[in-house]
């Protein structure tokens, strides 16, 4: 009976090491990070997915239905859904039913990402939705290559961060393309001795060196185009203008990183005449007497700067009428923008009558 006793202890002992070992093994996949049992499980008809109940995960995964509202989702899927992927990454739905991956909740260790990855793909996919949005600032900046490897695609760079997408059904990605264009401005400004506003730009193509050309940039994010217009001629001059309008605009395509460009040349009144330049950006800047600017083969042997002059003046005798801004409120948006228009010669509102 004893040696019974004995033997039956010893199995129990065996049963025990056995189930601490399968113990051991699952918990594998979030401490030493083996994500090939978190892949079969994935692949389960089922979907379902087993979480060990002796690791905590809820640091960076979440599962929040007031946040995913499912509007273009598979809605009859979302409790079953809810019960059987209990490690999909915090994430919140967009204006248009996109999933939007919150960056503040990341994991931070690569392994950890990418077993959560393929699971909350897997689980957004299965409720419907369509295209994933991942930003992931510099400091998490471990996990673009792991992103990358499971097929995310590069959106746009910032400074701060890279933006990756993800579209989940087959066929083309709909998601929107990175912004397309650049936008200049450049300023027109006369004063009362018929004096153009001119620069010399230190670091320019051989080609212009030593020719006097208008003060030119380019507009800051969220800067209004007149707005745009008077700090660059303030920044590279040292004089205050007011904008009056856009004399017109240039569209082209391919420039730099092979963006489109626009370019818009505005007239803008000087307040002010003491030149102070810039020195980092400027070699020199001066009143120049309009005629000799125009003049000028830079200006001469160029069909769009020859154009754009022949257009200056006429707007100088009242021959031609630019745009100019006017705040107005949208319903699609509720956001104040400005509209750019004239209303025309015969009207007493007609900025043709600024000079």
């Amino acid at each position: 009976m004893e040696r019974l006793s004995l033997e039956l202890r010893s199995q129990a002992g065996i049963l025990e090491e056995r189930r601490l070992r399968k113990t051991r093994t699952h918990a594998k996949c979030f401490t030493s990070f083996n994500c090939s049992l978190f892949s079969q499980w994935e692949a389960k008809a089922s979907y379902q997915i087993a979480t060990p109940s002796n690791v905590d995960s809820s640091n960076f995964l979440r599962l929040e239905p007031s946040k995913i509202n499912g509007s273009n989702s598979a809605m009859p899927n979302w409790n079953i859904a809810r019960s059987n992927y209990n490690s999909v990454l915090d994430s919140f739905e967009d204006e248009y039913g996109g999933i939007v991956i919150n960056a503040d909740r990341l994991p931070q260790d690569p392994n950890t990402f990418a077993c959560a990855l393929p699971v909350s793909l897997s689980y957004w996919k299965r409720i419907g939705k369509k295209g994933v949005w991942l930003k992931l600032p510099l400091e998490l900046s471990d996990l673009v290559p792991v992103a990358v490897k499971k097929g995310f695609k590069y959106h746009h760079a910032e400074e701060a961060y890279v933006m990756l997408t993800y579209w989940l059904p087959e066929g083309p990605c709909l998601l929107p393309a990175n912004a397309s264009h650049q936008v200049g401005v450049g300023g027109f400004v006369l004063n009362d001795q018929n004096q153009v506003l001119v620069v010399q730009e230190k670091y320019c193509d051989s080609a212009f060196s030593g020719a006097w050309k208008l003060p030119t940039g380019f507009i800051q994010e969220s800067e209004e185009i007149f707005s745009g217009a008077v700090r660059e001629v303030q920044e590279e001059t040292g004089i205050d203008t007011e904008f009056v309008e856009v004399i017109a605009f240039r569209h082209a395509h391919h420039l730099a990183f092979e963006k489109s460009d626009l370019f818009f040349i505005c007239m803008l009144r000087p307040l002010s005449q003491e030149i102070k330049i810039d020195e980092t950006e400027i070699q020199a800047a001066k009143w120049m007497p309009f005629s000799e600017f125009v003049e000028q083969p830079l200006i001469q042997d160029d069909s769009m700067f020859k154009k754009i002059m022949e257009i200056c003046i006429q707007r100088l005798r009242k021959n031609y009428c630019g745009l100019t801004a006017h705040p107005v409120i949208s319903k699609f948006d509720g956001r104040w923008s400005s509209l750019y228009y004239n209303v025309g010669t015969n009207s007493q509102d007609s900025n043709c009558h600024v000079s």
